[in-house]
């Protein structure tokens, strides 16, 4: 493995950061980057702009998985993979 990726990898699994880039949150919660990009553009995900950077707050990762347990988004986010507005 090169070092580009294995430092990706390494920085997406590091539990001690705080704010994601949206390639990490998307690998935290294993789903591709431009899933996540809708997400974080729809709201379902929640962000913050730093600078000109768009950045996913660890804890929202964890609580975006807490909603779709709970079965609250499960049925939205179905019906907006398959491209169907909700």
């Amino acid at each position: 493995m090169n070092d580009v990726t294995t430092a990706t990898t390494e920085s997406a699994d590091d539990p001690t950061l705080v704010l994601l880039t949206v390639e990490e949150a998307a690998r935290r919660l294993s789903i591709g980057r431009t899933y996540c990009f809708r997400l974080v553009a729809k709201g379902d995900l929640d962000s913050v702009t730093l600078g000109r950077a768009r950045r996913v707050p660890a804890d929202a990762v964890v609580e975006f998985a807490h909603k779709l347990r709970k079965g609250q988004s499960r049925t939205a986010l179905a019906a907006d993979r398959k491209g169907i507005a909700a």
